[in-house]
């Protein structure tokens, strides 16, 4: 199978892969700029970082990838820093921005303004449709089966084809892929390119504590559960001490609050309970993943990644 090149607006990346933006501060400038090096589409997580933080990663993540590939940021809609993170992007030409945890019609007016493209993540056929209508160049389209917060329970395999026959914008399936074989299937089903994130997560660029990557090669399929977040949506993550707090209903309420977020049922702080994770507190630290991660062995460089999962793609 040959793998395609994908457009979105006036840019080209010539491996249709989308590394996944996993906050906070997984997915930093090295992550983001190795995934470009290899054609692919490189993304930092901005949500959680001051604007000047994430200015310089922009710069940074441009540096280090050499021109070549794309690299955009993630931001959450639930973010109330959510307008002045894509206009910070904006103002420093980044390619893409991509927008979850929520939709947001104020992205598209910044899109119009800065002439940047803008990918807002959804997970039904209507809002495609209103992303389409509104001006998206492209759509990232999330099953369930992906990390972090999720906006449906249905697999990316029953909604990919839906969407696929429905809209005329290039369409970024998002959801379980880890190997070569994921990302033939969801091209198969008429995806344009594909959205990683445990692959990249498991990788030597992530920004992730070693202690956090060593955790992630120890989860089984059985550790995959769904908890309740403060931002209102369902988060997929590993089972630990912390998340079997939350699913018991007895997570530590938050000390001090950040109001990070337009809305917080204040259970708990997610920004800290993810920033310990990331630091490589797998303990009281909640550890998003998506549901295959378990699959994944060996943590590996961007590069060698690549070259694996293009000779999965070549062999089908």
């Amino acid at each position: 199978m040959n793998l395609p090149v994908l457009k979105i607006g006036d840019k080209v990346a010539t491996i249709p892969i989308v590394q996944g933006g996993m906050a906070i501060r997984l997915s930093t400038a090295s992550l983001a700029a190795a995934v470009a090096r290899e054609g692919g589409i490189g993304l930092i997580a901005a949500s959680g970082m001051p604007f000047e933080e994430l200015r310089k990663e922009i710069r940074l993540a441009r540096k280090l990838s050499e021109g070549k590939g794309l690299i955009g940021i993630n931001a959450m809609v639930a973010a109330r820093a959510f307008l002045g993170l894509i206009t910070t992007a904006a103002e420093e030409k980044i390619d893409l921005i991509v927008a979850g945890a929520g939709f947001s019609r104020d992205m598209f007016a910044v899109g119009r303004e800065y002439g940047v493209a803008i990918v807002p993540i959804v997970s039904s056929l209507k809002l495609a449709k209103i992303s389409e209508k509104l001006g998206a160049a492209a759509i990232v389209v999330e099953g369930t089966e992906a990390g972090g917060h999720l906006g449906t329970q249905r697999s990316i395999k029953d909604i990919l084809p839906e969407i696929v026959a429905e809209v005329n914008i290039p369409v970024i399936a998002a959801g379980g892929a880890v190997d070569g074989h994921d990302i033939a299937e969801l091209l198969k089903l008429g995806a344009n390119g594909v959205q990683m994130g445990s692959r990249f997560a498991a990788s030597v660029e992530s920004n992730g504590a070693p202690a956090l990557k060593e955790f992630y090669l120890q989860m089984t399929k059985e550790d995959v559960v769904q908890i309740d977040s403060p931002v209102g949506y369902k988060g997929r993550a590993i089972l630990n001490p912390f998340a079997k707090l939350v699913l018991e209903g007895n997570p530590p309420p938050p000390i001090t609050c950040d109001a990070c977020l337009k809305r917080c049922s204040r259970s708990f702080c997610i920004i800290r309970a993810l920033t310990r994770a990331q630091q490589g507190d797998v303990e009281t630290g909640l550890v998003f993943t998506g549901a295959n991660m378990w699959k994944i062995k060996e943590i590996l460089p961007v590069h060698e990644i690549f070259r694996r999962l293009k000779e999965e793609i070549a062999q089908i």
